[in-house]
């Protein structure tokens, strides 16, 4: 699929309020104190969704003493973003550590619309992937869209962390409401104004021909995926936006009952991820690893619940793959979904540049290169009954499931340790998980 791209991205930075004389004697940054706040507009271009417009701000409070410094009090994030042919993002995030004494508060209201989320079905590799299928230059081509379908997604939650073990052990716990809409590609709204060459085909997509065939039943339409949370942390991070050495262990039960609006997809899912930072050269190189394993423990997901990953606490607009930029980035988004899944992230991290910017904001320039792998463990079970054996070689593939990785590399620009502009660049080793992958956005992935 032949897509074309200009992506524009300037770094901001503010103060409010500040006083500049003393250096953290870890980082050596100077000490920031009040509200700092960075922000990044996003120009891009595809040629199917339209062009993107909007930008990312977040604000900072650092009290007014300073004495946190490079934690935080208060973070303040709001984005909005769109593509003129109706994809979207509307997010608001407020994190607080000290609201509440002795617990940390995250409050998020969001509402994100895409009209070509990838869709290759489950199970990983057991789901036939053919690029022929979307190449517009190719004799069996079908149409740019066939792995994509349509989402508006409403989320709202609310989490909470507070001490077992003073700034190691946690507990968490949470609630969450989630509200999806799907549907098929809507061909005449991306179709509007293009080029006769250009045009999309109204045919079928793989979306379509699950939903015909009876793979993805009830929940084709979409319903409510919501949950209460509740874990244990074991954190010793030094840093929590880039740490240089440390752990982050996270334990948690993600329950959705029938009770809570789920209906007939009340389900329980575990996840256990643990990361481990290690320092190569002090304040400089350090190595990261991330390693997870999520399963659904009882009950039935429904199909657009069943990519969700949880964490106890998430930088990113959403959490699910595995595939694209949040898990395994090179791989197509949402390539690897099964009942169960484990991945892995290996990651060496070097400050190549310590500066300032605008003389009152500390500035780093980071690189990276990573490896990430990931596989599905237990199938999302499929009623194929309706599948005849023509069926069955279009859609599926006799081999089974195994690991989907990639190499990359990456650049971040990190405004007061905090505010983080990332750009990662994957490649995927196995063909059929694509061609490769390019993704800027915020923060590092773990």
């Amino acid at each position: 699929m032949k897509r074309a791209y200009f992506i524009g991205l300037f770094l901001l930075g503010g103060i409010f309020a500040f006083a500049q004389n003393d250096r953290d004697t870890i980082t050596g940054d100077k000490v920031k104190k009040g509200w700092t706040w960075g922000g990044v507009p996003a120009v891009s271009y595809d040629s199917d969704l339209g062009f993107q417009y909007g930008a990312a701000l977040n604000f900072y409070y650092f009290g007014d003493e300073g004495i946190r410094y490079p934690e935080y009090d208060h973070s303040l994030y709001l984005e909005w973003s769109r593509f003129t042919k109706g994809s979207g993002i509307n997010r608001f995030q407020y994190d607080a550590m000290n609201l509440f004494p002795g617990i940390r508060f995250t409050f998020e209201v969001a509402y994100l619309t895409e009209q070509a989320l990838d869709f290759y079905g489950f199970n990983g590799y057991e789901s036939r992937y053919e690029s022929r299928y979307e190449d517009d230059e190719d004799p069996e081509y079908i149409t740019r869209m066939f792995y994509r379908h349509e989402r508006k997604l409403l989320r709202i939650f609310a989490d909470f962390q507070g001490n077992i073990i003073k700034d190691r052990l946690l507990w968490y716990g949470g609630i969450a409401y989630n509200n999806y809409k799907m549907g098929t590609v809507d061909i005449d709204r991306l179709n509007k104004n293009k080029p006769e060459d250009k045009i999309l085909p109204d045919t079928i997509t793989l979306y379509d021909i699950y939903v015909e065939k009876g793979l993805i039943k009830s929940d084709a339409g979409g319903g409510n995926a919501n949950y209460l949370s509740g874990g244990l942390v074991w954190d010793t991070r030094d840093n929590e936006p880039n740490p240089m050495k440390g752990i982050w262990t996270e334990a948690i039960f993600r329950w959705a009952p029938s009770f809570l609006g789920n209906g007939d997809y009340g389900h329980l899912k575990f996840a256990l991820t643990h990361r481990q930072y290690f320092t190569i050269i002090p304040r400089d190189l350090s190595f990261a690893y991330r390693l997870s394993y999520q399963t659904t423990v009882s009950g039935t997901p429904p199909f657009y619940a069943q990519p969700l990953l949880a964490y106890t606490f998430y930088r990113g607009t959403l959490a699910e793959g595995l595939g694209g930029s949040k898990s395994l980035r090179g791989v197509m988004r949402n390539r690897v979904v099964g009942n169960s899944v484990l991945f892995a992230n290996f990651e060496i991290r070097w400050k190549a540049i310590h500066t300032t910017l605008f003389k009152t904001n500390n500035l780093y320039i980071g690189l990276n290169a990573f490896f990430d792998t990931g596989r599905t463990l237990g199938s999302y079970d499929l009623d194929k009954s309706n599948l005849d054996p023509e069926d069955m070689d279009f859609l599926f593939d006799a081999e089974k499931d195994k690991f989907h990785s990639s190499l990359g590399a990456g650049v971040r620009f990190a405004l007061n340790q905090n505010f983080i502009i990332a750009a990662d660049y994957g490649i995927p080793i196995d063909k059929r998980d694509g061609t490769s992958g390019f993704y800027i956005g915020l923060n590092y992935l773990f």
